[in-house]
């Protein structure tokens, strides 16, 4: 018995501990996310923002004041725009992702698994600013010379630099996912019939589709919430795009050229708290649908 009260100490120790890390993080969460709510919401509740015209309008300068004293805050650009880079990045680097993904797991497994998926993953540490540099050098330098544009900045750019970002990302995510079929699923298929590629579509995929499903909401996120790779090749004008190869500005990139320029308690000032809280919105959204997803192949799987 007197051997067992260190352990049981030992034990409530460790309870206690690690209590404690999840009521941190727990604290860490919940404060950030009441400070947000609190601040972005203070544009509409003390400032008297209109909430329609936030959402709909298509001016955005808060230099300039309206008849009735208030900045212009049409933030429908910046949604836009955002959104748009999301959808194109997305849509170039999915088909990639996937292909690459089979290759590694399915026609090369020994290549894939000892040295691409390693060379993939060293893309994942590459700070975002020499994404930046090279977009801004390779990628807005070929779209003025393939398009004959002055600048070469617009949504097309950014939604490259976007796309080779998170390719690391969703590639990586899909190997995992396709890596955790049974190997029962292929051996299966191919007794019955089918030829490797049918299994792979039919069979492997689709056992997959909620691990990869996954993997694009989460390479989404990043897309959505990247700010400076973003900012050096889209442009930073914050107006209605018209086309791919117009400058413009995402809800990120605004954020960060303009947080630190209005005094903290000002109209403007609580209005970019406001874009910060629908960006953190969009994030919490992205989130439960992936958990949503999980919970629904978990489902499928048992």
């Amino acid at each position: 018995m007197a051997r067992q009260m260190p352990k049981r100490n030992l034990e409530k120790v460790g309870l206690g501990v690690t209590g404690a890390c999840v009521a941190l993080v727990t604290l860490v969460v919940c404060a950030l996310i009441f400070m947000v709510a609190q601040k972005g919401l203070s544009a509409f509740f003390k400032d008297g923002v209109n909430v329609v015209e936030f959402f709909t309008g298509t001016t955005w300068d808060l230099h300039n004041a309206q008849e009735n004293g208030m900045p212009f805050t049409g933030a429908l650009p910046l949604i836009v725009t955002s959104f748009s880079v999301m959808v194109l990045s997305t849509a170039i680097a999915l088909p990639v992702a996937i292909g690459s993904a089979i290759f590694a797991v399915e026609i090369q497994p020994k290549f894939g698994q000892k040295v691409f998926q390693p060379l993939i993953e060293l893309l994942v540490g590459i700070p975002s600013v020499v994404f930046g540099l090279i977009g801004f050098h390779v990628i807005v330098g070929a779209m003025k010379a393939i398009f004959n544009v002055p600048t070469g900045l617009g949504i097309l750019p950014g939604s490259l630099v976007l796309a080779i970002m998170i390719l690391p990302t969703i590639t990586t995510l899909a190997i995992d996912a396709l890596r955790a079929v049974p190997d029962s699923y292929r051996q299966g298929s191919l007794a019955l019939g089918y030829t490797r590629w049918q299994t792979i579509w039919h069979v492997v995929l689709r056992s997959a589709l909620p691990s990869l499903m996954t993997a694009v909401i989460l390479g989404m996120t990043r897309a959505f919430g990247e700010t400076l790779a973003v900012r050096m090749v889209i442009g930073g004008i914050e107006t209605m795009p018209n086309g791919l190869l117009d400058a413009a500005s995402t809800i990120t990139t605004t954020l960060t050229t303009s947080m630190a320029v209005y005094a903290d308690g000002s109209v403007q000032n609580d209005v970019l708290w406001s874009l910060a809280l629908m960006l953190m919105g969009m994030s919490l959204i992205f989130i439960l649908i992936i958990h949503l997803i999980g919970k629904k192949g978990a489902t499928e799987r048992a």
